[in-house]
C-alpha cells in the first residue's frame, strides 16, 4: 500500500526544479501610443473654448505627411470610418468610454473592426485649410462623452512642444 501523499514531504524547491523554469511573459503592448510613427511634433495643440459654441481648437495638429500611416492610438472598436463634411475620419472607441478621432484620413478599417493600440486605421490624405501654413498635418482629438479632451495627455509625455 502506498502511502498518503500528505505523509511525503516534498520541498518546495524539488516541486519547481521538477516543474523547470518559468515562461518569460510576452511583452506588454503599450495601452496608448502616438498615431503617427517617429518623434510626435505638435504643430497646433489643444486649446478648447470656454462654453461649447465657441471657436477653439478641439484636438491636436500633428506634423505628418500625405501618405503616412496613420496608427489606432489605444485598442477599441471602429465606430467610424468614412466622410465627414468633405474629409476623411476614423473614430475608436475605447474599452473605458473615450473615443479617439483621426482626420484627414483615407481610411483602411471600416465600421466595426477592432483595433489595438499600433495598427493602421487608414493613411493621411489632404487637409487643405486646417493645417495652417504647413502643407499637411493630422488632427487628432480625444472625447468623453461630450467632453473634447487633450490626446496629447494619453502620451503621458509631458507638456507637449508647440513650434512657431
Amino acid at each position: 500500500m502506498l502511502p498518503a501523499l500528505s505523509a511525503v514531504p516534498i520541498a518546495l524547491s524539488t516541486v519547481l526544479a521538477l516543474l523547470g523554469p518559468a515562461s518569460p511573459a510576452p511583452p506588454a503592448r503599450p495601452v496608448w501610443t502616438a498615431p503617427v510613427a517617429g518623434p510626435v511634433v505638435v504643430l497646433r495643440g489643444f486649446d478648447p473654448p470656454p462654453e461649447p459654441w465657441l471657436p477653439g481648437h478641439r484636438g491636436v495638429d500633428l506634423d505628418a505627411d500625405v501618405g503616412d500611416q496613420v496608427l489606432a492610438a489605444g485598442a477599441g472598436t471602429v465606430t467610424w470610418a468614412g466622410p465627414v463634411a468633405g474629409r476623411g475620419v476614423v473614430v475608436v472607441e475605447h474599452a473605458d468610454g473615450r473615443r479617439t478621432t483621426y482626420e484627414p484620413v483615407d481610411p483602411s478599417v471600416t465600421f466595426g473592426d477592432l483595433v489595438d493600440a499600433g495598427d493602421p486605421v487608414g493613411v493621411l490624405s489632404t487637409g487643405e485649410g486646417h493645417c495652417g501654413g504647413v502643407p499637411s498635418c493630422l488632427h487628432w482629438g480625444l472625447r468623453r462623452g461630450h467632453d473634447y479632451l487633450d490626446p496629447m495627455l494619453l502620451l503621458r509625455h509631458g507638456r507637449p512642444v508647440l513650434l512657431p
